[in-house]
């Protein structure tokens, strides 16, 4: 499996490399007069849990409120989940218009995660068209509870962590729908058992379809291929509407999922949509222009 990955990371690679050809700036860049860079798939750099294909102009800050509430199933007594919250804060920032870097930290677990994500191609019209967006992403999670693991009473850093790789493939299709596929792996130092993987691996897909100026449903579903069949934790599925205000994008969703990294949504215990293990939340997103670009 790891190895027909790679062989798919090179063959894309040297894809992009043949098609960066001749000698003017525009061409360095990946562009002539006659070729335009397709933008604004997604409103945003995630989907609602994920990553989205969609890439932070160099100099630009992304201050980023992720926010859930508890279970819809909790009932009246608990405000149908209002009463409880998980949050996640982070900052990510364009280091250039294909690379950016960011870190966050969830209450959940007391998780600290980070990431870098690289445009190896984006999608394009004209003289040098190219029909999908390719977004390659890393990231590592180190949990912070003081006993984290059944049975290991002082974990080293080492147990603490996990890592992430995805391959973005999306598509915008139409002013008004764009889709996304990402095929995931995600390893753990330590797990909770024998029988369960340290290695998990996911294909996720996202889509966005535009209902007007401002707003926009999005959706993204992960299915993991090799969890252990006894494993209670479940797919993770979320809707979402996204609401364009200015400098902000601010999404309201549900979800089954707690976890707001590649990590935590793919392998902790996700709630079952049909039983209201449903939770309401909100993304929002400011960007700012830090760092003045010719």
């Amino acid at each position: 499996m790891r190895t027909s990955w790679f062989t798919l990371i090179i063959f894309l690679s040297g894809f992009s490399s043949a098609n960066a050809q001749g000698g003017s700036l525009l061409d360095l860049l990946g562009e002539t007069e006659g070729t335009q860079t397709v933008r604004n798939a997604f409103k945003g750099t995630r989907v609602i849990n994920g990553h989205s294909i969609e890439m932070l102009r160099e100099g630009v800050l992304d201050f980023r409120i992720l926010h859930r509430f508890g279970p819809l199933s909790l009932g009246a007594y608990q405000l149908f989940g209002l009463d409880q919250a998980s949050m996640r804060i982070g900052f990510d920032y364009g280091i250039s218009d294909n690379l950016s870097l960011g870190f966050g930290r969830s209450t959940s677990k007391k998780e600290l995660d980070a990431f870098a994500k690289y445009q190896i191609k984006a999608q394009a019209t004209g003289e040098k068209a190219f029909p999908v967006s390719l977004v390659w992403v890393s990231g590592i999670t180190r949990n912070g509870l003081e006993e984290p693991f059944t049975g290991i009473t002082s974990p080293t850093a080492a147990q603490r962590l996990g890592f992430y790789h995805e391959l973005l493939i999306g598509r915008k299709f139409s002013e008004a729908f764009s889709l996304q596929l990402a095929p995931i792996f995600v390893h753990r130092n330590v797990v909770e058992d024998a029988l369960t993987p340290n290695d998990l691996y996911a294909l996720s897909i996202g889509g966005r379809l535009k209902l007007n100026k401002r707003m926009a449903f999005t959706w993204d579903y992960a299915y993991a291929f090799n969890r252990e069949p006894n494993d209670p934790s479940l797919n993770p599925l979320s809707i979402g509407l996204d609401i364009e205000t200015g400098g902000h994008v601010f999404q309201l969703h549900f979800s089954n999922a707690t976890g707001m990294n590649e990590r935590a949504y793919l392998t902790d215990n996700n709630g079952n949509w049909g039983n209201g293990d449903i939770r309401f939340g909100f993304n929002l997103s400011r960007v700012f222009q830090v760092k003045k670009t010719e």
